[in-house]
Protein backbone atom coordinates (compact mmCIF):
# COMPACT_ATOMS: atom_id res chain seq x y z
CA UNK A 1 0.00 0.00 0.00
CA UNK A 2 1.35 3.53 -1.32
CA UNK A 3 1.87 5.82 1.92
CA UNK A 4 0.29 8.58 2.05
CA UNK A 5 1.13 11.97 3.42
CA UNK A 6 -0.19 12.06 7.01
CA UNK A 7 2.30 9.51 7.54
CA UNK A 8 4.61 12.29 7.87
CA UNK A 9 2.26 13.99 10.07
CA UNK A 10 3.96 12.33 13.44
CA UNK A 11 6.69 13.57 15.36
CA UNK A 12 10.59 13.15 13.65
CA UNK A 13 10.95 10.18 16.76
CA UNK A 14 7.73 8.46 15.20
CA UNK A 15 7.84 8.88 11.88
CA UNK A 16 11.51 7.58 12.12
CA UNK A 17 10.49 4.49 13.78
CA UNK A 18 7.40 3.93 11.12
CA UNK A 19 9.86 4.20 8.32
CA UNK A 20 11.88 1.18 8.85
CA UNK A 21 10.70 -1.57 6.79
CA UNK A 22 8.80 0.70 4.21
CA UNK A 23 10.10 0.42 0.51
CA UNK A 24 11.07 3.74 -0.87
CA UNK A 25 11.91 4.21 -4.92
CA UNK A 26 13.34 7.17 -6.67
CA UNK A 27 12.36 7.04 -10.24
CA UNK A 28 11.96 3.04 -9.84
CA UNK A 29 15.08 2.49 -7.86
CA UNK A 30 15.42 1.45 -4.78
CA UNK A 31 14.63 -0.81 -1.58
CA UNK A 32 13.52 -1.40 1.98
CA UNK A 33 14.36 1.15 4.46
CA UNK A 34 16.55 -0.34 7.15
CA UNK A 35 17.85 2.69 8.98
CA UNK A 36 16.61 6.32 9.67
CA UNK A 37 17.63 9.36 12.52
CA UNK A 38 14.94 11.52 13.80
CA UNK A 39 16.47 15.46 14.09
CA UNK A 40 13.55 18.65 15.62
CA UNK A 41 13.88 21.97 16.43
CA UNK A 42 14.83 21.62 19.74
CA UNK A 43 17.84 19.02 18.94
CA UNK A 44 21.11 20.88 19.17
CA UNK A 45 21.95 18.55 16.50
CA UNK A 46 19.25 19.30 13.57
CA UNK A 47 19.79 21.81 11.17
CA UNK A 48 16.91 23.38 12.48
CA UNK A 49 17.88 24.19 15.71
CA UNK A 50 19.64 28.08 14.98
CA UNK A 51 15.71 28.86 13.15
CA UNK A 52 15.21 28.85 9.32
CA UNK A 53 17.62 29.99 6.95
CA UNK A 54 18.48 29.20 3.11
CA UNK A 55 19.86 26.12 3.72
CA UNK A 56 16.85 24.56 5.80
CA UNK A 57 13.71 26.64 4.51
CA UNK A 58 12.60 22.94 2.93
CA UNK A 59 12.47 21.68 6.91
CA UNK A 60 9.93 24.73 8.19
CA UNK A 61 7.88 23.83 5.12
CA UNK A 62 4.77 21.03 4.16
CA UNK A 63 5.31 18.26 6.01
CA UNK A 64 6.30 14.94 3.46
CA UNK A 65 8.64 16.66 1.65
CA UNK A 66 12.67 16.04 0.73
CA UNK A 67 14.94 17.46 2.75
CA UNK A 68 18.83 17.21 0.44
CA UNK A 69 21.30 19.08 1.93
CA UNK A 70 25.75 17.97 0.87
CA UNK A 71 28.04 16.71 4.02
CA UNK A 72 31.60 17.30 3.77
CA UNK A 73 31.44 18.97 0.69
CA UNK A 74 31.00 15.86 -0.97
CA UNK A 75 27.50 13.64 -0.70
CA UNK A 76 24.04 14.60 -0.48
CA UNK A 77 21.65 13.09 1.92
CA UNK A 78 17.64 12.67 1.82
CA UNK A 79 15.62 13.68 4.80
CA UNK A 80 11.83 13.46 5.57
CA UNK A 81 10.05 16.48 6.33
CA UNK A 82 7.75 15.87 8.63
CA UNK A 83 5.79 16.99 12.14
CA UNK A 84 2.46 18.76 11.04
CA UNK A 85 2.73 19.87 14.83
CA UNK A 86 6.45 21.37 15.08
CA UNK A 87 8.30 23.07 12.40
CA UNK A 88 11.61 22.06 11.90
CA UNK A 89 11.54 18.42 11.92
CA UNK A 90 12.67 15.83 9.57
CA UNK A 91 14.09 12.27 9.32
CA UNK A 92 17.23 11.21 7.67
CA UNK A 93 17.35 8.00 5.89
CA UNK A 94 20.74 6.38 6.56
CA UNK A 95 19.92 3.16 4.70
CA UNK A 96 17.98 0.54 2.80
CA UNK A 97 18.14 -2.90 1.58
CA UNK A 98 18.36 -2.50 -2.07
CA UNK A 99 15.47 -4.83 -3.64
CA UNK A 100 14.87 -2.65 -7.11
CA UNK A 101 16.78 -1.33 -9.82
CA UNK A 102 19.87 -3.37 -8.65
CA UNK A 103 21.51 -2.91 -11.58
CA UNK A 104 20.99 0.76 -12.10
CA UNK A 105 22.86 1.14 -8.64
CA UNK A 106 25.49 -0.90 -9.20
CA UNK A 107 26.54 1.44 -11.77
CA UNK A 108 26.07 4.64 -10.10
CA UNK A 109 28.00 3.20 -7.11
CA UNK A 110 30.76 1.29 -9.45
CA UNK A 111 30.55 -1.18 -6.70
CA UNK A 112 29.33 -4.95 -7.31
CA UNK A 113 28.32 -5.53 -4.18
CA UNK A 114 24.71 -5.44 -3.15
CA UNK A 115 25.61 -4.79 0.50
CA UNK A 116 27.53 -1.77 0.02
CA UNK A 117 25.31 -0.08 -2.18
CA UNK A 118 23.01 1.74 0.35
CA UNK A 119 24.94 1.47 3.65
CA UNK A 120 24.67 5.07 4.69
CA UNK A 121 23.10 8.09 3.68
CA UNK A 122 25.87 9.65 0.90
CA UNK A 123 26.21 5.57 -0.80
CA UNK A 124 22.12 5.83 -0.72
CA UNK A 125 22.20 9.24 -2.07
CA UNK A 126 24.41 8.27 -4.62
CA UNK A 127 22.74 5.10 -6.07
CA UNK A 128 19.30 6.56 -6.26
CA UNK A 129 20.55 9.32 -8.05
CA UNK A 130 19.52 11.91 -5.38
CA UNK A 131 20.88 15.54 -5.10
CA UNK A 132 19.74 18.72 -4.46
CA UNK A 133 16.92 18.88 -7.45
CA UNK A 134 14.76 16.75 -5.47
CA UNK A 135 15.47 19.62 -2.48
CA UNK A 136 11.84 20.51 -1.35
CA UNK A 137 10.37 17.68 -4.10
CA UNK A 138 6.98 15.84 -2.22
CA UNK A 139 7.95 12.62 -1.48
CA UNK A 140 4.02 11.14 -2.38
CA UNK A 141 4.39 11.98 -5.93
CA UNK A 142 7.20 11.45 -8.69
CA UNK A 143 10.29 10.86 -8.69
CA UNK A 144 9.17 8.99 -5.28
CA UNK A 145 7.36 6.28 -4.03
CA UNK A 146 7.17 4.72 -0.72
CA UNK A 147 5.01 2.06 0.32
CA UNK A 148 4.45 0.41 3.60
CA UNK A 149 6.13 -2.48 5.29
CA UNK A 150 7.17 -4.63 7.86
CA UNK A 151 9.80 -4.30 10.71
CA UNK A 152 8.88 -6.52 13.30
CA UNK A 153 12.13 -5.88 15.23
CA UNK A 154 13.01 -2.11 15.76
CA UNK A 155 16.74 -1.38 17.76
CA UNK A 156 17.18 1.41 18.81
CA UNK A 157 20.34 3.81 19.64
CA UNK A 158 22.36 6.84 19.23
CA UNK A 159 22.77 8.63 16.33
CA UNK A 160 26.14 8.93 14.12
CA UNK A 161 28.77 11.71 12.89
CA UNK A 162 27.30 14.11 15.13
CA UNK A 163 29.10 16.05 18.03
CA UNK A 164 26.10 17.81 19.53
CA UNK A 165 23.09 15.80 20.85
CA UNK A 166 24.80 12.38 20.66
CA UNK A 167 23.34 10.75 23.50
CA UNK A 168 19.92 11.34 22.44
CA UNK A 169 18.56 7.38 20.85
CA UNK A 170 17.27 8.60 17.50
CA UNK A 171 18.80 6.32 15.36
CA UNK A 172 16.70 3.47 14.30
CA UNK A 173 17.13 0.47 12.46
CA UNK A 174 16.45 -3.36 11.30
CA UNK A 175 17.62 -5.59 14.01
CA UNK A 176 19.42 -8.50 12.25
CA UNK A 177 19.87 -6.18 8.79
CA UNK A 178 23.57 -6.92 6.79
CA UNK A 179 22.34 -3.39 5.07
CA UNK A 180 22.87 -0.98 7.67
CA UNK A 181 25.67 1.75 7.67
CA UNK A 182 26.90 0.72 10.96
CA UNK A 183 26.21 -1.90 13.38
CA UNK A 184 24.43 -0.57 16.29
CA UNK A 185 26.24 -0.52 20.26
CA UNK A 186 25.13 -3.41 22.14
Amino acid sequence: MTLGRSVFDGSAEVVARALIGAEMTVDGVGGRIVETEAYDLGDPASHSFRGPTKRNAVMFGPVGRAYVYRIYGLHWCLNVVCDAGARGSAVLIRALEPTVGIETMVERRGLAGVRSLCSGPGKLAQALNITVDLNGVDLTAAPFAFRSGNAADIIVGPRIGITKGVATPWRFGLRGSPYLSRPFPK
